[in-house]
């Protein structure tokens, strides 16, 4: 089958999928609905913040605030894409029409990956411009330094995001397993090694907190993260990378059960 054909059935599937639409849905819902809150809140309470926090406040990042569970919906987004046709038994019949592996998971990846990456953009562009409107004078402009980097990175961390979770997933083969991995890992894992003092320097380069600094603009008072926004962002792109890949051998030679 060709390649074109096979991208083509793998839209069909995603499409045909009511869960894939919910969750992307969902990561829309939330993530503009809680940025509108926190920025809103954020106005009422400027004046009564820590002189340190008013310094180094970021009203961009503060729009994003809803993206700590927008990702939620992002990382199932990319479980459901691969496990569902394992946890249907699908997946025999997909790989006896595409043997060739590597092309089956290519355009899969490939075409969840394009519709994270829409559904990320309209996200992220959204979220901040909603959020500037609650933050009134306190707000910033697209056009302001480092602005439009990061609006365009928020919606590449929500893409990324959603990859690594199929990476994994492909691995993992199991919805249940997938998510009970990702998501201690993402909200309190990584949280954990991130503000704990012993445990800082390793936290900051796992996937999310590598990524997420794309999406900052005004730098914290005394941060000393040795890598700005892109370098981040590169970061989170290698594990990515490395997910798929380990993705990839296990498909490669496992049997499709």
């Amino acid at each position: 089958m060709a390649a074109v054909q096979v991208i083509r059935s793998e839209w069909t599937k995603i499409r045909s999928v009511a869960s894939t639409v919910w969750t992307l849905s969902l990561a829309v819902v939330v993530t503009l609905a809680l940025g509108m809150l926190i920025s809103a809140l954020s106005r009422s309470q400027f004046d009564n913040m820590p002189v340190t926090d008013r310094l180094s406040f970021d009203p961009t990042v503060v729009s994003f605030a809803g993206m700590t569970l927008g990702q939620l919906a992002m990382i199932v987004f990319g479980v459901l894409v691969v496990s569902n046709e394992y946890s249907t038994g699908m997946i025999r019949v997909s790989l006896a029409a595409v043997p060739r592996r590597g092309t089956f998971l290519f355009s899969k990846i490939a075409v969840a990956t394009a519709l994270a990456l829409l559904v990320g953009m309209v996200t992220s562009f959204a979220a901040f411009f909603l959020g500037q409107a609650m933050l009134g004078p306190l707000g910033t402009r697209l056009g302001d330094p480092g602005v439009l980097r990061a609006v365009v990175g928020g919606g590449l961390y929500m893409t990324l995001i959603a990859v690594f979770s199929m990476g994994v997933a492909v691995m993992l083969r199991s919805p249940m397993l997938s998510l009970g991995i990702l998501m201690p890992f993402f909200f309190l894992i990584s949280t954990i090694l991130g503000n704990v003092s012993a445990t800082r320097k390793v936290g900051r380069f796992l996937p999310d907190q590598a990524g997420s600094r794309i999406m900052r603009v005004v730098p914290r008072i005394g941060d000393d993260t040795p890598y700005g926004p892109w370098g981040g962002l590169g970061i989170m792109a290698l594990w990515v990378v490395a997910a798929l890949v380990g993705g990839y051998l296990v498909l490669r030679r496992r049997d499709a059960q």
